[in-house]
């Protein structure tokens, strides 16, 4: 963000470009010529509650002349969106006793549906996904081969983040890490998809 002396100069370069005189800006700020003119020579800081004023003169917004880049925008509301932790099987996903704490988001930046934070733990999906990371899930029942899920062991009441492969009546739990093996679904071990992957949020 630029501060008064670089908006002032934006400002002078603008009129330039568009060949205004100073009564202009003047006449289109609704402004006294001679603050205008200080302003011009520096003889008196801009002040930035006027920047309105000389963005809608020159035609502009006021964050092209403060230097604010188009792809910021301002936050207007925040979702908390729970991080679950050991799933007993039968309850509700978002049952009380799942959510270890919740993560606060920008609203605008979040995809549609009901989405939850996984944690995940260890290292079978690395490189792609760090140990500890928070993953982002969309609650949805299935997901298309090789998308990654939040899969429920439903004999271990613990959730797992791995590649999916249906296979005529299997479906294949396949590990990014090489030094990890897949776990296959069965009768004997039967589970769950809870929604899929789509994106991760990680410390440094």
């Amino acid at each position: 963000m630029k501060n008064n002396t670089e908006v002032i100069e934006t400002i002078i370069r603008l009129s330039h470009e568009q060949s205004l005189s100073i009564s202009e800006v003047a006449r289109r700020t609704k402004m006294a010529k001679s603050a205008v003119s200080k302003y011009f020579n520096k003889t008196r800081s801009f002040p930035l509650n006027r920047i309105g004023q000389f963005a809608k003169a020159l035609g502009v917004t006021p964050e092209e002349l403060l230097g604010v880049p188009s792809n910021l925008h301002p936050i207007t509301r925040t979702v908390k969106i729970p991080v679950l932790g050991v799933i007993a099987c039968g309850d509700p996903i978002m049952a009380e006793e799942n959510i270890d704490s919740y993560i606060e988001e920008p609203k605008e930046t979040l995809p549609n549906g009901k989405l939850f934070y996984l944690r995940a733990k260890g290292r079978s999906m690395t490189p792609t996904i760090p140990d500890g990371a928070n993953v982002l899930i969309r609650q949805q029942p299935d997901v298309e081969d090789g998308e990654i899920a939040a899969v429920l062991l439903t004999n271990e009441n613990e959730a797992t983040l791995k590649r999916i492969k249906h296979s005529k009546n299997i479906i294949l739990l396949i590990p990014d890490n090489p030094e990890y093996q897949p776990i296959v679904s069965s009768g004997e071990n039967p589970i769950r998809i809870l929604g899929k992957a789509l994106r991760y949020v990680s410390k440094l």
